[in-house]
C-alpha cells in the first residue's frame, strides 16, 4: 500500500465534492505565477463579500531550494498579518518533514510560532506540532495507519498550561480505487461519516452524515461533480436544510479559469436571500 494520507486529509475526496467549485457570496480574483526556473512562485488573491461589503486579500511568495530540500514561504494579508514558514524535507531522513511557522502583527505587536514535524512512509503517516504560547505550549499530534485499503487514525491536542486534553478524535476508513468510506468521532460527542464514489471517468458523487450527541438533529448532504467536457465542470449539492448549491467551472484558455456558483434556499424560493458568487483564476 502507498503512504496513507495525513489525518486532516482523511475523507478528502468527499470533502472536495462539497467544497470545491463553490464560492457563493464572494467575488474573488486569484493570480498565480512563477519564475522560468520554477524556483520562485508568486500568488495574490483579492475578494469581496457581497453580504458585508468587506474586501480582503493576500500576497504570497515561495522560494524553493530543491537540492537542499528547503522552501521559504512568506505571506501578507490585508489584516496586516505577516507569516513566514521555513520547511526542510527528506534531508535528515527520507519521509521526515520539519517546519517553523511564525506570524507577526505589526499593529499590535502580537507574535506566534509553531514547530511542525511530520514523518511518512509505507503504512504510516504521523505528525506532531508544537504551538508556542506564553502561558505554555499546546501539543498537537496525529497518526494514521494504513493496510490493504483500511485506514485508522487518531488526533489529539494537549494544553500543557492547563494539563488538559483539548482534542480527542478517532477516524476509521476504507479506500479502494473508485470508492472511499470515512467515519470519525470527535471528542466523543461529534459523529460523522462520508462516502465517495467515482461512478465513471466523468461523474463523481459523495454523501456525508453528521450527528451530535444529545441532539436529535442528523445533518446530511448529497453532492456530485460532472465533467461536461475537457474544459467545463458542473457541481451540485443539497443538504437536509434544503439548501441547494450549484457551481459551474469553465477553463476559458490554458491558465484562465472562471467559476460561477449559487446557493438557493429551497424552503424559501420566492423569499429571496439567495446567494451568487464569481471567481476568476489566472495562472502563468
Amino acid at each position: 500500500m502507498a503512504v496513507p494520507p495525513a489525518y486532516a486529509d482523511l475523507g478528502k475526496s468527499a470533502k472536495d465534492i462539497f467544497n470545491k467549485g463553490y464560492g457563493y457570496g464572494v467575488l474573488k480574483l486569484d493570480v498565480k505565477t512563477k519564475s522560468q526556473s520554477g524556483v520562485m512562485e508568486f500568488a495574490t488573491s483579492g475578494s469581496n463579500n457581497t453580504d458585508t461589503g468587506k474586501s480582503g486579500g493576500h500576497l504570497e511568495t515561495k522560494y524553493k531550494m530543491s537540492e537542499l530540500g528547503l522552501s521559504f514561504n512568506q505571506k501578507w494579508n490585508t489584516d496586516n498579518t505577516l507569516t513566514t514558514e521555513i520547511t526542510i524535507e527528506d534531508q535528515l531522513a527520507k519521509g521526515l518533514k520539519l517546519a517553523l511557522d511564525t506570524s507577526f502583527v505589526p499593529n499590535t505587536g502580537k507574535k506566534s510560532a509553531k514547530l511542525k514535524t511530520g514523518y511518512k512512509r509505507e503504512f504510516v503517516n504521523v505528525g506532531c506540532d508544537l504551538d508556542f504560547d506564553m502561558a505554555g505550549p499546546t501539543v498537537h499530534g496525529a497518526a494514521v495507519l494504513g493496510y490493504e485499503g483500511w485506514l485508522a487514525g487518531y488526533q489529539l491536542a494537549f494544553d500543557t498550561a492547563k494539563s488538559k486534553l483539548t482534542q480527542n478524535n478517532f477516524a476509521l476508513g476504507y479506500k479502494a480505487g473508485d470508492f472511499q468510506l470515512h467515519t470519525n468521532v470527535n471528542d466523543g460527542t461529534e459523529f460523522g461519516g462520508s462516502i465517495f464514489q467515482k461512478v465513471n471517468s466523468k461523474l463523481e458523487t459523495a454523501v456525508h452524515l453528521a450527528w451530535t450527541a444529545g441532539s436529535n438533529n442528523t445533518r446530511f448532504g448529497i453532492g456530485a461533480k460532472y465533467q461536461l467536457d475537457n474544459d467545463a465542470t458542473l457541481s451540485a449539492k443539497v443538504n437536509n436544510a434544503c439548501l441547494v448549491g450549484v457551481g459551474y467551472t469553465q477553463t476559458l484558455r490554458p491558465g484562465v479559469k472562471l467559476t460561477l456558483s449559487g446557493l438557493i434556499d429551497g424552503k424559501n424560493v420566492n423569499g429571496g436571500g439567495h446567494k451568487v458568487g464569481m471567481g476568476f483564476e489566472l495562472e502563468a
